[in-house]
């Protein structure tokens, strides 16, 4: 992953519309991990839609500085994958 802030806001907003799985920090020794759409990105934060399935809420959004700190892994679903699964 990019080294500043500003790089990963770009790396981001190269992926808008695209699947993505993400996983976070839940605290406490809890991980959450989920699937969606990387919807918006702002100066500070970026928006995921959820799968509705899977998921109580339907949006979350984390700031640029969590995927820096490892607070929050994002890994892009390749297209081939999704069909294979």
């Amino acid at each position: 992953m990019p080294k500043t802030l500003a790089d990963i806001k770009k790396s981001l907003e190269c992926h808008l519309g695209k699947r993505l799985q993400l996983r976070a920090n839940g605290g406490r020794k809890k991980t959450v991990e989920c699937e969606g759409v990387l919807s918006e990105t702002y100066r500070a934060v970026f928006v995921v839609e959820l799968d509705q399935e899977d998921n109580a809420c339907k949006r979350v959004s984390y700031s640029y500085t969590d995927i820096l700190t490892e607070a929050v892994e994002i890994t892009f679903l390749d297209d081939t994958v999704a069909v294979a699964k």
